[in-house]
């Protein structure tokens, strides 16, 4: 329940302005100071104005947090407009943009190329502008609480995006935030990743729906991401992990429980990607496990992704990566200079997909 506060107004003649509130004080006078005001009669009224409750409703607006916070439609619409958008963007026109006037905070804790880029080179193609806060800048949770940086950054910008490691980060900042809050990336799970990866998938397979998706390597938050898309719309999707590596199994078990997609999870890698339609990997050791990055090569042998997996997975099969790949180690140079490789068209469309996605959340 929001705090009352009081506003008051001084009439002086026919002087209507501002005189007093509960946070302020504001003196005005429309005489000189050479000399001294007539003799008017003074009324103050005052009328009860409702304080903004530090959990205010994001009326018509929505948080971009998991990818199953949305049904298939809305997904398949925001992929729809990423190609729309993408399309007006390669023509070389620049007329449309709907974020003239706004802008948005980009909080890392974590640093990232591709995020930052995207983000900030989209919101401005469109219009906006994107303010970067750096490790450094806020020190979110420990400088300041990320609820106070919620409610403050959320009075200057009509968007958040935030990059993080905690999940709860990211959580805490969309409870507190009144404007949209966008998760670009936690430990558990990078949404945005997933639809770029999606709307790849859709222009050069021609759909999600009904394909093969096969990942080699850890079970971390871009499998998350897979399991829970898997949650909405129906494909095949296999993890294929070291024992031990496996994703969250209370991530596993929503996505077999929803009942849409057919999932596995699996230690053999030369098994799961026969008849794959994509072969995806990632880094083995991510920001902050690179302490285990000896440990995990020696874990992760026989989970690289080189040419001949990728000719047991056959010739329909491409191969994407969320990036930066460490080459050499969970994937090969030759597999990512491969004409199947797809991993620059799947970086391009960091940006597209994550126009279409602050298009939505800001009802645009």
């Amino acid at each position: 329940m929001g705090v009352i506060s009081g506003q008051c107004y001084s009439t002086l003649g026919s002087y209507n302005k501002p005189f007093f509130s509960s946070q302020t004080l504001r003196h005005s006078t429309p005489f000189s100071v050479s000399s001294p005001p007539p003799r008017l009669r003074t009324t103050i009224s005052c009328r009860a104005v409702a304080a903004e409750s530090p959990l205010t409703a994001k009326v018509g607006l929505k948080d971009f947090i998991h990818i199953d916070d949305f049904d298939k439609d809305t997904i398949l619409k925001m992929l729809d407009r990423a190609i729309e958008v993408k399309a007006l963007l390669k023509s070389g026109d620049r007329s449309f943009r709907p974020f003239e006037g706004k802008t948005m905070s980009m909080i890392f804790t974590k640093p990232s190329m591709r995020t930052r880029v995207s983000f900030e080179t989209g919101f401005s193609l469109l219009g906006g502008h994107a303010v970067y806060l750096g490790p450094d800048d806020i020190q979110m949770g420990k400088r300041e609480e990320t609820r106070d940086v919620a409610r403050v950054l959320s009075r200057y910008n009509d968007l958040i995006m935030a990059r993080v490691f905690a999940h709860q980060d990211i959580l805490d900042l969309a409870k507190y935030a009144t404007v949209p809050v966008i998760n670009g990336l936690t430990d558990y799970n990078h949404p945005v990743q997933i639809m770029a990866d999606a709307l790849t998938m859709i222009e050069h397979i021609g759909r999600v729906e009904g394909t093969k998706v096969v990942y080699v390597g850890d079970g971390n938050n871009i499998v998350h991401s897979w399991l829970l898309l898997a949650s909405v719309i129906p494909f095949h999707f296999v993890c294929a992990c070291p024992k031990g590596f496996e994703p969250d199994a209370k991530t596993v078990e929503k996505a077999r429980k929803a009942g849409i997609s057919k999932i596995e999870i699996t230690n053999d890698p030369k098994e799961a990607v026969k008849g794959a339609d994509v072969v995806y990997s990632d880094v083995w050791a991510s920001m902050g496990q690179k302490e285990e990055a000896a440990y995990r090569r020696e874990v992760f042998k026989g989970f690289q992704v080189d040419k001949i997996l990728m000719d047991i997975a056959g010739s329909k099969a491409f191969f994407m990566h969320c990036l930066p790949a460490e080459r050499g180690v969970e994937v090969t140079d030759e597999v990512v200079e491969a004409p199947y490789s797809i991993v620059f068209p799947q970086a391009e469309n960091r940006m597209h997909a994550q126009n279409a996605i602050m298009l939505h959340v800001l009802g645009k």
